[in-house]
């Protein structure tokens, strides 16, 4: 892609409705958060018992006929994975696409992430973009479920859903504080305090608050993050229960890189950049304020049976002064990169309900687990856009870039205005048809309708969509399940096509079998599965318009096969690891790979182990490791396999003090963040954090 302005456009503008979408087709059921994940709290057990997250149903990690990976808060902490970015970047089979320094892609088993969630109820990310850091102190743990999830999810996309767990008010007093500093000048603070607010415990409340105050390796960068979270529940009586929340995230960029540096000169030959070089501007910045609140209402019956009504607002709103370069400079002169500069504000409501109930029934004198439920989603999403026009940068000749100077800008002009309404009905029973057999089938009923433009292109749609969801499980023995799973795919699409129409959904069918297993006493969860999905139609960047600087894109159909292999929890009551290995093959219809921007094999393993006789000491260390990948600019592009180690160590200072130091590429590899587009920049060289933790 050598012309950049229709990729800028592409990724600016016909985007929210793609975001609404991903949302309310991820609005799933959502169970509370003490009883989506059961834990277990022996010391020596396996840490994660199950998980509600891929079907909505009350299963074990056995019991759920799909892989599911779920980061705890102990891993969290261990590692310092103080945003979504770098914990994602941790999980089995999930690769996390760096393009840009305040916007990443996510993407699992071939295909970009779309659906995320919080507490189950969808969030938007334009495009499948993450926008600035997502920050984990709001959350307790992260559940990713790999495979195509029609029940969960509406949309059965055959990449993964990622679910983070928010924290909960405890039953006891408890209280975390926090402080620590790293290289570039790295600010963090935590404090987490919760516990009861009334003498019976019937009340309880929780408070979160983060602060990351950060400058960079690279040029220009700096970052200034808060978050904020308050939670309340209520035991109105031992079966009625409310909670009520409000979380805000503030995210602060300075210096940002909007597309990133050209890859190679025009006669092919690549170019070398300092670690630190970056296409920002010192003018550039990228503002995001995120306000979320929610509630939940839940009743049990006296029969088992539980329905719970959940509402959530979020408001979201951006304010970016951006720049962006395209082409590739001419080898002798340097000269023949221009930009492309403007103001992009932007506005985002949603307002989504849901109603879940759950339950057992008896069929053929068995007991069995179903759910059901329906939920609605009105969003509403504004961007505008004040043009600064043209412009250029200086020669880039021996690795340095220098951006131009801040321009004038226009009045802004409201570019884009969406509104959508989905409705979904969703159900689904756990069928115990022997001791050792197990089935799952389902439904996903969706309804989406959409009205308003994108850059002067209609984004009206009405579209209805009926998804299929089967799984089975087979106890071979008390330690080893078989299991197997089929999900429709259907993927409602906001790319247009040369002509400037719409393209369809993509739609296609998703498999997955594999083996599951527990070992030492349950401590230990291993699984292996393979995978395979087609999907047709799927959208694929094809060009510019004749004429014009606006994109289009061509419906391809795509073929994924592959396996997976992972592993998670104690080999001993001292000794965790958790980690997989994933192998994967994409194509076209013709046979050719597709997508080559993407590791075709991965590897992630991470380990601690405990000493408690030495002052608690514990230590750990972190592998990652990809295979090559390529990409075209002016020229093939390829960057070579690589592997980054992070490395840790804690221990007890005082009775409720913890020092920690955390060494994030400890032999400081160099390699690009990702090569989704023909641009790049560096991934972090190596960083230290030392922290210190006060626990009450």
């Amino acid at each position: 892609m050598s012309v950049s302005r229709p990729r800028l456009r592409a990724l600016l503008t016909a985007t929210s409705l793609l975001a609404v979408m991903a949302s309310t087709a991820a609005f799933a059921d959502s169970p509370a958060a003490d009883s989506e994940v059961r834990e277990v709290v022996i010391i020596g057990k396996r840490v994660i018992k199950g998980s509600a997250g891929a079907t909505g149903l009350d299963l074990s990690l056995r019991e759920t006929p799909q892989s599911v990976t779920v980061v705890t808060a102990a891993q969290i902490k261990d590692f310092a994975l103080s945003d979504a970015n770098q914990l994602l970047a941790t999980i089995p089979g999930i690769n996390v696409e760096a393009d840009e320094t305040d916007r990443t892609y996510y993407n699992s088993r071939g295909f970009d992430i779309l659906n995320f969630q919080v507490d189950g109820v969808g969030q938007p990310l334009d495009w499948g973009l993450q926008v600035g850091a997502l920050d984990t102190a709001l959350f307790d743990r992260i559940e990713a479920i790999r495979g195509a999830t029609g029940i969960m999810t509406g949309t059965g996309n055959p990449s993964a859903v990622i679910n983070y767990i928010r924290k909960r008010p405890t039953r006891t007093f408890q209280a975390d504080v926090t402080a620590g500093y790293g290289s570039w000048n790295n600010v963090r603070l935590t404090a987490d305090v919760s516990g009861p607010l009334n003498a019976d415990g019937t009340v309880a409340g929780r408070f979160v608050y983060a602060r990351t105050n950060t400058d960079s390796y690279l040029d220009y960068y700096g970052v200034d993050r808060s978050v904020y979270y308050g939670v309340l529940s209520w035991d109105i009586t031992p079966k009625l229960k409310a909670t009520a929340g409000y979380s805000q995230q503030d995210n602060l960029a300075d210096g940002v890189s909007w597309g990133a540096l050209p890859l190679n000169f025009t006669d092919g030959t690549p170019i070398s950049y300092p670690v630190s070089a970056s296409s920002a501007a010192p003018w550039t910045y990228w503002n995001s304020h995120d306000h979320q609140t929610f509630g939940e209402l839940s009743y049990a019956f006296d029969n088992g049976w539980t329905i719970k009504g959940i509402y959530t607002r979020k408001s979201y709103d951006e304010d970016a002064k951006l720049l962006y370069p395209w082409g590739s400079p001419d080898p002798v002169t340097g000269l023949g990169v221009p930009a492309y500069t403007a103001i992009y504000p932007s506005i985002l409501k949603q307002d989504m309900f849901d109603v879940v109930a759950s339950g057992d029934v008896s069929l053929f004198g068995r007991e069995h687990q179903v759910v059901f439920g329906v939920n609605s989603t009105h969003s509403s999403a504004y961007k505008w856009e004040g043009e600064g026009g043209a412009t250029s940068y200086a020669p880039i000749l021996g690795g340095s870039i220098t951006p131009p100077a801040e321009p004038a800008y226009g009045a802004l002009v409201l570019q884009e205005q969406i509104k959508t309404d989905t409705t979904r009905a969703y159900g689904a029973i756990h069928l115990n048809v022997t001791d050792k057999l197990t089935g799952i089938v389902g439904f996903n009923a969706l309804n989406l309708k959409a009205t308003g433009i994108s850059y002067g292109a209609g984004q009206g749609r009405s579209e209805d969509k009926i998804s299929p969801y089967v799984g089975a499980v087979y106890d071979v023995n008390a330690n080893v399940s078989l299991y197997a799973s089929y999900s429709d795919i259907f993927n409602p699409q906001t790319e247009s096509d040369i002509n400037r129409v719409r393209l369809d959904a993509a739609q296609g069918k998703s498999y997955e079998a594999g083996v599951k297993s527990e070992w030492f006493d349950k401590r230990l969860y291993a699984t292996a599965s393979v995978f395979k999905s087609e999907q047709y139609g799927l959208a694929e960047w094809a060009g510019t318009i004749p004429n014009s600087i606006d994109s289009y894109y061509a419906g391809i159909d795509t073929f994924v096969e592959g396996y997976e292999l992972e592993v998670a929890g104690k080999i001993t009551p001292n000794w965790t690891v958790n980690g997989g290995w994933t192998s994967l093959s994409i194509k076209d219809r013709d046979g050719n790979d597709v997508r080559t921007y993407l590791p075709r094999k991965t590897f992630k393993l991470s380990t601690t182990y405990g000493i408690q006789q030495l002052r608690d000491l514990k230590l750990g260390a972190a592998w990652r490791w990809q295979s090559e990948v390529s990409t075209y600019s002016y020229g093939p592009f390829t960057q070579d396999a690589y592997s980054v180690v992070d490395l840790m160590a804690s221990f007890r200072v005082a009775d409720r003090i913890r020092a920690s130091l955390n060494i994030k590429n400890a032999f400081d590899e160099k390699y690009f963040g990702g090569l989704q587009w023909d641009q790049a920049f560096y991934a972090a060289p190596t960083s230290y954090m030392l922290t210190l933790d006060y626990m009450f």
